[in-house]
């Protein structure tokens, strides 16, 4: 147990600004490990930004409950998703070759398409994040896309090719390994865990976020010959929204 809650702390330090242990370094051997938890980690997100809609949407209103949401999960992950989405737009928008895309997203410098991306992106969340019908729909939609879409990540982690240089890339570890079949499946758990709580319908949401990730990857594929951390940035960011399109498809058509 000692071990799982490092290898869980691990992930939280990776994928959010949340403050851990001192005792808790990017070791290797847990970095490794640590995708398992990256649902998880997406519950804690979700949490937040439950909690700051809740009382934005009860003391103020339900739009601005919206914006607090998407600001806190922005805050506690240090825009981390959303920089790998922006670097990918400014790679993808501006190169035409492998080299000049992988060097385009390493420029810490936001352009253009990353700009342009990231307006789109936002807008788009939140228009998506107004459809849904009540409270409870929105904070369970909060929970299975921030879920869902880290896993969806994990799972490029597992079947994917490398693209980048791996002495500059800060997750080298968990791209060098690959999880136990035990531990994916306490991932996709952890995942499809909200979806207890609604009818079944809503657990097909999966599925367009399965092909968006499918079609992201070719796509990276295509361009570069695999993923970087950048690329997982974007998918997670891409598949949480197509997960929110989703619950407002299920709860009027189904």
């Amino acid at each position: 147990m000692s071990k799982e809650w490092r290898v869980f702390l691990t992930a939280v330090q990776f994928l959010t600004r949340i403050r851990v242990p001192a005792s808790i370094h990017h070791e290797p051997s847990l970095m490794q490990q640590a995708p398992r938890y990256f649902a998880l980690v997406g519950w804690i997100v979700a949490a937040f930004s439950a909690l700051f809609y809740f009382v934005f949407s009860r003391f103020i209103s339900s739009d601005l409950g919206i914006l607090a949401a998407m600001v806190t999960g922005v805050l506690i992950t240090g825009a981390f998703h959303e920089d790998g989405f922006a670097d990918v737009c400014d790679g993808f928008g501006g190169g035409w070759t492998k080299e000049k895309i992988l060097l385009i997203m390493k420029d810490s410098r936001i352009g253009a398409f990353g700009a342009i991306g990231l307006i789109l992106l936002f807008g788009a969340k939140y228009l998506v994040l107004r459809e849904l019908p009540d409270h409870r729909h929105f904070i369970l939609a909060l929970f299975a896309a921030h879920g869902v879409s880290r896993l969806m990540a994990v799972l490029v982690l597992q079947a994917g090719v490398y693209a980048g240089a791996a002495d500059q890339s800060k997750s080298i570890s968990m791209t060098g390994g690959r999880l136990s079949v035990g531990a994916l499946i306490v991932a996709v758990l952890f995942a499809l865990a909200p979806f207890a709580l609604l009818p079944w319908p809503f657990v097909l949401t999966v599925l367009p976020a399965l092909y968006a990730t499918y079609e992201l990857y070719r796509y990276f594929t295509k361009w570069i010959g695999g993923y970087t951390g950048d690329c997982l940035g974007a998918i997670q960011q891409v598949t949480e929204i197509v997960i929110y399109l989703g619950f407002v498809v299920v709860w009027r058509y189904f």
